[in-house]
Protein backbone atom coordinates (compact mmCIF):
# COMPACT_ATOMS: atom_id res chain seq x y z
CA UNK A 1 0.00 0.00 0.00
CA UNK A 2 1.45 3.39 -1.21
CA UNK A 3 2.10 6.21 2.17
CA UNK A 4 -0.07 9.02 2.58
CA UNK A 5 3.10 10.83 2.17
CA UNK A 6 4.37 9.25 -0.97
CA UNK A 7 0.33 10.03 -2.20
CA UNK A 8 0.62 14.03 -1.04
CA UNK A 9 3.77 14.13 -3.06
CA UNK A 10 2.34 12.86 -5.85
CA UNK A 11 -0.48 15.17 -6.00
CA UNK A 12 1.83 18.26 -5.00
CA UNK A 13 4.34 17.36 -7.85
CA UNK A 14 1.38 17.13 -10.74
CA UNK A 15 -0.11 21.17 -9.14
CA UNK A 16 3.23 22.00 -9.55
CA UNK A 17 4.06 21.16 -13.01
CA UNK A 18 0.55 22.51 -14.05
CA UNK A 19 1.39 25.62 -12.53
CA UNK A 20 4.57 25.98 -14.55
CA UNK A 21 2.55 24.89 -17.55
CA UNK A 22 -0.03 27.74 -16.75
CA UNK A 23 3.15 30.25 -15.90
CA UNK A 24 4.93 29.29 -19.34
CA UNK A 25 1.54 30.06 -21.57
CA UNK A 26 0.62 33.17 -19.76
CA UNK A 27 4.51 34.52 -20.47
CA UNK A 28 3.91 33.47 -23.97
CA UNK A 29 0.52 35.32 -24.42
CA UNK A 30 1.78 38.54 -22.53
CA UNK A 31 4.54 38.59 -25.46
CA UNK A 32 2.29 38.29 -27.96
CA UNK A 33 0.04 40.90 -26.19
CA UNK A 34 3.02 42.86 -25.92
CA UNK A 35 3.76 42.74 -29.54
CA UNK A 36 0.55 43.48 -30.64
CA UNK A 37 0.29 46.28 -28.67
CA UNK A 38 2.83 47.81 -30.05
CA UNK A 39 2.00 47.13 -33.86
CA UNK A 40 -1.42 48.93 -32.77
CA UNK A 41 0.41 51.75 -31.55
CA UNK A 42 2.19 52.43 -34.38
CA UNK A 43 -0.64 52.08 -36.50
CA UNK A 44 -2.19 55.01 -34.40
CA UNK A 45 0.78 57.25 -34.40
CA UNK A 46 0.69 56.93 -38.28
CA UNK A 47 -2.90 57.54 -38.23
CA UNK A 48 -2.29 60.86 -36.11
CA UNK A 49 0.90 62.18 -38.49
CA UNK A 50 -1.06 61.55 -41.87
CA UNK A 51 -3.85 64.07 -40.12
CA UNK A 52 -1.32 66.62 -39.15
CA UNK A 53 -0.30 66.61 -42.25
CA UNK A 54 -3.29 66.91 -43.81
CA UNK A 55 -4.34 68.99 -42.00
CA UNK A 56 -1.51 71.30 -42.46
CA UNK A 57 -2.40 71.32 -46.66
CA UNK A 58 -3.39 74.67 -47.65
CA UNK A 59 -7.26 74.65 -48.42
CA UNK A 60 -8.62 74.41 -52.22
CA UNK A 61 -10.02 77.66 -53.28
CA UNK A 62 -14.10 77.70 -53.10
CA UNK A 63 -16.00 76.13 -56.24
CA UNK A 64 -19.49 77.49 -57.18
CA UNK A 65 -22.16 75.00 -57.33
CA UNK A 66 -24.06 75.14 -60.36
CA UNK A 67 -27.48 73.89 -60.20
CA UNK A 68 -29.42 72.31 -62.94
CA UNK A 69 -30.35 68.83 -64.45
CA UNK A 70 -27.81 66.08 -64.73
CA UNK A 71 -28.40 64.28 -67.98
CA UNK A 72 -27.03 61.34 -67.02
CA UNK A 73 -29.99 58.95 -67.85
CA UNK A 74 -33.60 59.35 -67.74
CA UNK A 75 -35.35 59.08 -64.94
CA UNK A 76 -38.36 57.32 -64.47
CA UNK A 77 -40.34 60.35 -62.76
CA UNK A 78 -39.40 63.77 -63.76
CA UNK A 79 -36.96 65.49 -61.74
CA UNK A 80 -37.48 69.30 -61.47
CA UNK A 81 -34.53 71.66 -62.18
CA UNK A 82 -34.17 72.43 -58.55
CA UNK A 83 -34.28 68.77 -57.19
CA UNK A 84 -31.08 67.90 -59.76
CA UNK A 85 -27.88 69.08 -58.79
CA UNK A 86 -24.66 69.40 -61.02
CA UNK A 87 -21.21 68.60 -59.54
CA UNK A 88 -19.36 71.46 -58.47
CA UNK A 89 -16.98 72.33 -61.46
CA UNK A 90 -13.43 70.85 -61.52
CA UNK A 91 -12.35 67.21 -62.37
CA UNK A 92 -13.30 64.28 -60.81
CA UNK A 93 -11.51 61.88 -58.91
CA UNK A 94 -11.89 58.40 -59.12
CA UNK A 95 -11.08 55.87 -57.01
CA UNK A 96 -10.56 58.42 -54.29
CA UNK A 97 -11.48 57.40 -50.68
CA UNK A 98 -14.17 59.17 -48.12
CA UNK A 99 -12.52 60.39 -45.22
CA UNK A 100 -13.94 60.53 -41.94
CA UNK A 101 -15.47 63.55 -41.38
CA UNK A 102 -14.03 66.09 -39.12
CA UNK A 103 -15.20 69.68 -38.37
CA UNK A 104 -13.62 72.05 -40.89
CA UNK A 105 -13.45 69.24 -43.44
CA UNK A 106 -14.88 70.32 -46.98
CA UNK A 107 -17.27 68.04 -49.29
CA UNK A 108 -14.55 69.24 -51.73
CA UNK A 109 -12.40 66.34 -50.58
CA UNK A 110 -14.74 64.21 -52.12
CA UNK A 111 -14.98 62.28 -55.34
CA UNK A 112 -17.86 64.45 -57.37
CA UNK A 113 -20.31 61.07 -57.16
CA UNK A 114 -19.94 61.87 -53.17
CA UNK A 115 -20.32 65.50 -53.77
CA UNK A 116 -23.23 65.63 -55.88
CA UNK A 117 -25.08 63.00 -53.20
CA UNK A 118 -24.44 65.61 -50.12
CA UNK A 119 -25.37 68.65 -52.60
CA UNK A 120 -28.75 66.90 -52.66
CA UNK A 121 -28.96 66.41 -49.58
CA UNK A 122 -28.17 70.09 -48.19
CA UNK A 123 -30.99 71.15 -51.05
CA UNK A 124 -33.07 69.34 -49.41
CA UNK A 125 -32.29 69.98 -45.81
CA UNK A 126 -32.73 73.79 -46.69
CA UNK A 127 -36.13 72.64 -48.06
CA UNK A 128 -36.65 71.52 -44.50
CA UNK A 129 -37.13 68.14 -45.90
CA UNK A 130 -33.93 66.66 -44.82
CA UNK A 131 -34.52 62.86 -45.10
CA UNK A 132 -34.27 60.93 -48.60
CA UNK A 133 -34.61 57.12 -49.47
CA UNK A 134 -32.00 55.46 -52.08
CA UNK A 135 -34.57 55.82 -54.68
CA UNK A 136 -35.02 59.21 -54.07
CA UNK A 137 -31.70 60.38 -54.12
CA UNK A 138 -31.18 57.99 -57.16
CA UNK A 139 -33.87 60.38 -59.20
CA UNK A 140 -32.53 63.76 -58.01
CA UNK A 141 -29.11 62.60 -59.84
CA UNK A 142 -31.21 61.70 -63.13
CA UNK A 143 -30.29 58.13 -62.74
CA UNK A 144 -32.69 55.50 -63.98
CA UNK A 145 -34.29 54.06 -61.21
CA UNK A 146 -32.64 50.42 -61.81
CA UNK A 147 -31.77 48.17 -58.64
CA UNK A 148 -27.88 48.92 -60.52
CA UNK A 149 -28.01 52.30 -60.11
CA UNK A 150 -30.28 52.68 -56.60
CA UNK A 151 -28.22 49.77 -55.34
CA UNK A 152 -25.04 49.74 -56.84
CA UNK A 153 -24.19 53.20 -57.00
CA UNK A 154 -26.42 55.29 -54.60
CA UNK A 155 -26.71 53.01 -51.44
CA UNK A 156 -23.22 51.91 -51.42
CA UNK A 157 -21.90 55.45 -51.68
CA UNK A 158 -24.48 57.11 -48.92
CA UNK A 159 -23.54 53.89 -47.18
CA UNK A 160 -19.95 54.72 -47.24
CA UNK A 161 -20.67 58.42 -46.19
CA UNK A 162 -22.64 57.58 -43.16
CA UNK A 163 -20.14 55.10 -42.15
CA UNK A 164 -17.74 57.90 -42.43
CA UNK A 165 -19.73 60.58 -40.44
CA UNK A 166 -21.02 62.61 -43.40
CA UNK A 167 -24.11 61.41 -43.20
CA UNK A 168 -26.85 60.17 -40.85
CA UNK A 169 -29.25 56.98 -41.28
CA UNK A 170 -32.08 58.17 -38.86
CA UNK A 171 -34.40 55.54 -40.26
CA UNK A 172 -33.45 52.20 -42.09
CA UNK A 173 -32.85 53.72 -45.71
CA UNK A 174 -33.21 57.06 -45.35
CA UNK A 175 -30.80 59.24 -45.02
CA UNK A 176 -30.00 62.75 -43.78
CA UNK A 177 -26.76 65.04 -43.47
CA UNK A 178 -24.82 64.10 -40.18
CA UNK A 179 -24.96 66.79 -37.25
CA UNK A 180 -22.29 69.16 -38.17
CA UNK A 181 -21.59 68.21 -42.27
CA UNK A 182 -24.54 71.04 -43.35
CA UNK A 183 -22.57 73.87 -42.35
CA UNK A 184 -19.17 72.75 -43.50
CA UNK A 185 -20.50 71.23 -47.34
Amino acid sequence: MASVVGLLEARELAARERVEGLREAADRILAELAAAETDWQGWVIARQRVGEVLADLPEPEPRAAVVEPVPTGQPSAPVAASQAVAPPAGPARRGSIVPVWRPGLKSDVLAVDYQRILALLVARAAQGQGVMSCQELAAGLGLELTSANVEGRVRSRVKRLADRGWLAEPVAGAFTLAAGTAADS
